[in-house]
């Protein structure tokens, strides 16, 4: 149960700096200080959309194979452009997660 306050003085661009930063990273500011002054990192992570629209067209390709496999209309499958297309989804991701590693 959050009960006591903590009150302190800052300028009011730093209170806007703060302000910006918690809502970049989705959270209150009373959650994004508190975070921030016990330590804890807090990561954003951007560009995931573009990724996960990949991901999401490979799934309906996968799924679609294999409702047509089921139902006998299909018995074979060539799936090397589903395996081109999971690897350049590995490397947005790959790339992702060293911008984040070196942005610190």
């Amino acid at each position: 149960m959050k009960n006591a306050r903590l009150n302190l003085r800052i300028t009011p661009e730093d209170l806007e700096k703060i302000h910006h930063k918690a809502q970049r990273a989705n959270k209150t500011l009373t959650d994004y200080v508190t975070a921030t002054c016990l330590g804890k990192e807090i990561v954003i992570i951007t560009d995931l959309a573009e990724v996960l629209k990949e991901l999401k067209a490979v799934g309906r390709n996968l799924n679609q194979i294999a409702v047509l496999a089921h139902s006998g209309r299909i018995n074979a499958v060539n799936l090397s452009g589903v395996q081109e297309e999971m690897v350049a989804i590995n490397s947005h991701l790959k790339e992702i997660l060293e911008r984040r590693r070196w942005s610190a």
